[in-house]
């Protein structure tokens, strides 16, 4: 989980090896990225019901806007209205749950899924 999360549910997924750019990794690895994405949307489905989801990947470090130099995938889910008035006029984002609450949900389901 993003321990600085842009909206609840805010989920991080790396490759195994550090690498910077995509063209560091092997197929295999690349696959095995992007399977663990399609396995964090489908957890974040079931678990939180979002209406939509931001996926991106960091490549470049703190050019890329990352705080690490490490290739990594962002997986934001979107509710409808979850900007509002504290984002829009106060620079604030409101999560309706703790990390902590969320990481538990995340991870029963998880075990559920396996």
């Amino acid at each position: 989980m993003n321990i600085f999360p842009y909206n609840t549910g805010h989920l991080q997924v790396l490759p195994l090896r550090h690498v910077e750019t995509f063209e560091e990794l092997t197929e295999k690895e690349i696959a095995s990225l992007f399977v663990m994405v399609r396995r964090c949307v489908r957890l974040l489905r079931k678990v939180l019901n979002p209406d939509g989801f931001n996926i991106g990947v960091n490549i470049g470090g703190d050019v890329a806007g990352a705080s690490i130099a490490h290739l990594h995938v962002h997986i934001v889910p979107r509710f409808r209205g979850d900007s509002g008035f504290m984002e829009s006029v106060a620079d604030t984002k409101v999560l309706p749950q703790t990390l902590d609450q969320v990481f538990e949900k995340l991870k029963k389901e998880a075990r559920m899924l396996d």
